[in-house]
């Protein structure tokens, strides 16, 4: 990664940790944007959760406003990115809960 002070400059494990969180942080929110966008044109309505799943994602019937399908999405931004131990327990706790990976295309 290039740094603002020039591209040898060598850099402490804490400035290296400082840019890979931001890089991480970046490549998430990437992720779920593209996710929502995602649900968003297939005709779901896209409310944001943020306990245990970043979405909860609601298909009505255009005619008499019902739900028809609901569930709860969880946005992983790479194949090993872990799960949490509050959203290992939404999964658990609820059927209509999904896990999407995705690596966010920048």
């Amino acid at each position: 990664m290039w740094n603002f002070e020039g591209p040898f400059k060598p850099r402490s494990k804490k400035q290296r940790k400082k840019q890979q969180l931001k890089d991480n942080i970046r490549k998430g929110k990437s992720a779920e944007e593209e996710v929502r966008m995602e649900y968003t044109m297939r005709g779901y309505e896209v409310e944001r959760t943020g306990k245990g799943s970043d979405y909860r994602v609601r298909r009505r019937n255009p005619f008499t406003g019902r739900v028809e399908e609901s569930k709860l999405i969880e946005v992983k931004s790479s194949r090993t990115a872990p799960v949490s131990k509050l959203q290992k327990k939404t999964k658990k706790k609820k059927s209509n809960y999904k896990v999407e990976r995705r690596e966010p295309w920048f």
